[in-house]
C-alpha cells in the first residue's frame, strides 16, 4: 500500500537557491526529493555526519557542473532541505558546510 508522500520544507534560501539552478539540475534534483518523499534513498547521495545527525547530501551533475542538495529526512514530519548549492571544488566549501550547520542547529531548536 502507497504511503502519502513527506511534504518538503526549504529552510531560509534554499528554495530560492534551488531555482537558481539550470533546468536539469533542477529536474534531476526533483526527481531525487521525489524519491526521498516516498521513502527510497535518493540515487546518489552521502551521508553529512559533519552537518548533523541523519544529514545526507544529494549529488546531482549536469551539464552546468555539480550540483548539491543538503537535507534531513528524519526529523519530525518533513524533509527538510537546508542547502541547495553549485559545487566549485572536489571538496565541499567550508562555507557551505558551515551554512548548513547553522540551518541544521536552527531547525532542531524550531522543532523543540
Amino acid at each position: 500500500m502507497a504511503r502519502d508522500p513527506k511534504p518538503v520544507e526549504f529552510r531560509a534560501t534554499s528554495l530560492d537557491d534551488l531555482r537558481a539552478f539550470p533546468d536539469d539540475a533542477r529536474r534531476m534534483v526533483g526527481f531525487q526529493l521525489d524519491r526521498v518523499q516516498h521513502g527510497e534513498e535518493p540515487l546518489d547521495w552521502k551521508p553529512m555526519q559533519s552537518v548533523g545527525r541523519g544529514v545526507r547530501e544529494i549529488r546531482v551533475r549536469g551539464a552546468d557542473g555539480a550540483f548539491r542538495v543538503i537535507y534531513i529526512a528524519s526529523l519530525g514530519d518533513a524533509i527538510y532541505v537546508l542547502h541547495c548549492f553549485q559545487k566549485t571544488s572536489q571538496r565541499t566549501a567550508r562555507e557551505d558546510i558551515a551554512l548548513a550547520v547553522r540551518r541544521y542547529k536552527r531547525l532542531v531548536e524550531d522543532l523543540r
